[in-house]
């Protein structure tokens, strides 16, 4: 195969990546990530995803290839022999038939892979994914993407570190894929004793840590609590990822007791880094977005108000307090807004933005029958006297700005 052929494929390859993205959002990844594991780098497609994305799923054994030949214009080729069709919509395949893939793939003969193919004028294979036995059973006795969501995390629940890399980054990404309301029902199935050990092991995968905080609020027990309390407070000079999650976990089991310890610790000494304390910022968001009756808001919002006096972190506490609609810092915002310290465009935008809000707000109670509240008649005074004092700030502010309807 020629470099031009090769070209001439990859560009009948660019619909084929197109239809694989569409389908992967007609199969939900884009709500996945929305409403996903808050604690989890944006995971890719999982491996149930890709199999049901594609029209042909078959598990092939590596047999010989051709390496490339850039001075002769050769791409490279391997050849494969089908092992086993998960399913094939071509119908043109069959079990120890030979597969060509026009990319060299280097392997020893046996080497098992599991090929993707989307059908277009032709079968179009994937880049081939090497697996094991053990790995492709794994695929093979996943629950279908129409079973249940507590079926199917029970099912990868088990698989969670597990010794194969690829089983245990799949499983995982499944969890991570999964809405939170989907996870609470099997915590019943994890063992805490083990999720505990995967948060204390400096040998966890750290972009896993977050996951497994989380569950581990879930199910472990208060006597976990004091061994999670002091992984949070280890003094570290690096970016800690995950410790978001171990710090929401800490909060399921412990509640406003250990909101303390975080509120202390974590947000209102100055000490602390930036990293931490938007870390300790993302576990009181996840506290009011995903268990709201686990600690009173108030008491959230009274951790929020407490970093106020942080110009690295206001113009997000500002926004944080808008969109809890925590209206009780109208004139501490106000004495803020020209302060030294809080004079950055972003702190004054937020301050802004946060008086449109309560303008908002208090419009919104007038248009059903109740008085207007006093914090919308300062928002309105105060945002007016900004308006004349510093218009195109106002303006900036404005600008992409919507109430919320």
């Amino acid at each position: 195969m020629r470099i031009s052929d090769s070209l001439a494929s990859l560009r009948r390859l660019l619909p084929v990546a197109f239809l694989m993205l569409v389908t992967a959002h007609a199969l939900g990844l884009a709500e996945h990530l929305l409403c996903a594991c808050p604690f989890c780098p944006a995971p890719s497609l999982t491996l149930s995803e890709q199999v049901q994305s594609a029209d042909s799923a078959v598990l092939v054994q590596w047999v010989k290839g051709e390496p490339s030949d850039l001075e002769a214009g050769f791409a490279g080729s391997t050849e494969y022999e089908i092992v086993d069709i998960m399913h094939d919509s071509s119908g043109t395949l069959e079990k120890l038939a030979p597969v060509q893939v026009r990319r060299y793939r280097a392997a020893q003969p046996g080497d098992l892979f599991l090929l993707l193919g989307v059908q277009t004028t032709t079968l179009e294979w994937m880049p081939p994914m090497e697996v094991t036995e053990t790995g492709y059973q794994y695929i093979l006795q996943a629950p279908s993407r129409e079973a249940g969501s507590t079926e199917r995390l029970t099912y990868f629940a088990q698989f969670l570190e597990y010794p194969d890399p690829l089983i245990s980054q799949d499983a995982w990404a499944e969890f991570a894929n999964a809405p939170f309301e989907d996870v609470l029902p099997v915590a019943d199935v994890l063992d805490p004793e083990k999720v505990r050990s995967w948060v204390l092991s400096d040998e966890t995968n750290p972009m896993r840590l977050g996951l497994y905080g989380m569950l581990l609020g879930l199910c472990g027990t208060p006597e976990d609590a004091p061994a999670i309390r002091d992984k949070i407070l280890a003094q570290s000079d690096t970016l800690r990822l995950g410790i978001d999650g171990v710090m929401a976990g800490y909060l399921l089991l412990t509640g406003a007791e250990g909101l303390e310890v975080i509120e202390q610790e974590k947000l209102v000494n100055p000490e602390t880094p930036f990293s931490e304390t938007y870390a300790a910022l993302q576990a009181l968001r996840f506290m009011l977005n995903y268990v709201p009756d686990r600690i009173p808001k108030e008491r959230l919002s009274q951790s929020l108000r407490s970093m106020l006096d942080r110009p690295e972190l206001a113009d997000l506490i500002i926004s944080d307090l808008a969109r809890w609609e925590d209206w009780t810092v109208v004139d501490r915002l106000y004495g803020m807004y020209d302060s030294e310290g809080f004079s950055e465009p972003a702190i004054k935008r937020a301050i802004i933005r946060y008086f449109l809000l309560a303008q908002h707000a208090g419009n919104k109670a007038a248009s059903e029958g109740e008085s207007m509240p006093e914090y919308a008649t300062k928002a309105t005074e105060y945002l007016e006297t900004i308006t004349a004092n510093d218009p195109q700030t106002v303006e900036n502010a404005k600008r992409y700005f919507m109430a919320p309807t």
